[in-house]
């Protein structure tokens, strides 16, 4: 049997244990709270232009877009060659940083470029900068929003070049099965320079801020 003494040590370990677990419950919300990181600082001299709203975004888009439609309106369709167009993916054929998730939705405009260049016999590539690691979530989001699609460029793994380079390789690629590429449309440098394409057309990039 349990001597007396020995249960009044155990209830007050008991008492002990509870005041600690207690005092740690209420505490937490507390410790959390201190642990939150603070705002970072800005550094001086720095400035951060903001981005446009949406409705800006989606009308210089669209601005750009028009013109792309009448031309290709006048080059397709076409028995001479086999033709295609060129799109970039982030916040040109889908709208990655104003429509941002695991999925984002198509650029309405480009969207309809890219059904219309389909159905006037034109193949519709896609050239990015994404790693091939996100091959099979980039041609789902794609395939989701109704883009035709030929084929997705990415870059390869391990491979460091630029991204104008990596691009301008794609579209020699696409050349070399026969293809001309009668529009590349993007919206930044890296996305149009370095030639293999007939016609560029260029989307808002805002400095580099959309990339």
């Amino acid at each position: 049997m349990l001597s007396a003494m020995n249960l009044r040590a155990r209830a007050g370990l008991g008492a002990a244990a509870s005041a600690v677990t207690a005092a740690l419950v209420l505490a937490a919300p507390a410790s959390a709270a201190v642990a939150a990181p603070a705002p970072a600082a800005a550094l001086p001299g720095a400035s951060v232009r903001a981005l446009p709203p949406y409705s800006t975004w989606i009308a210089d888009v669209t601005a750009v877009a028009d013109q792309a439609s009448a031309y290709l309106g006048d080059v397709l369709p076409t028995g001479s060659f086999r033709p295609a167009i060129v799109l970039d993916i982030d916040n040109t054929a889908l709208q990655t940083t104003y429509r941002p998730g695991l999925t984002s939705p198509a650029t309405g405009p480009i969207l309809e470029i890219a059904r219309r260049a389909a159905a006037d016999g034109a193949a519709v590539f896609f050239v990015t900068a994404r790693p091939e690691i996100l091959g099979w979530q980039t041609e789902i989001n794609l395939d989701l929003v109704g883009y035709p699609v030929e084929r997705v460029y990415l870059r390869p793994w391990f491979d460091t070049q630029p991204d104008a380079e990596l691009k301008t390789g794609a579209r020699k690629a696409i050349e070399a099965q026969g293809y001309r590429i009668v529009a590349n449309i993007g919206n930044s440098a890296s996305d149009l320079s370095g030639g293999h394409a007939d016609r560029v057309f260029k989307l808002p990039d805002y400095d580099g801020q959309l990339i």
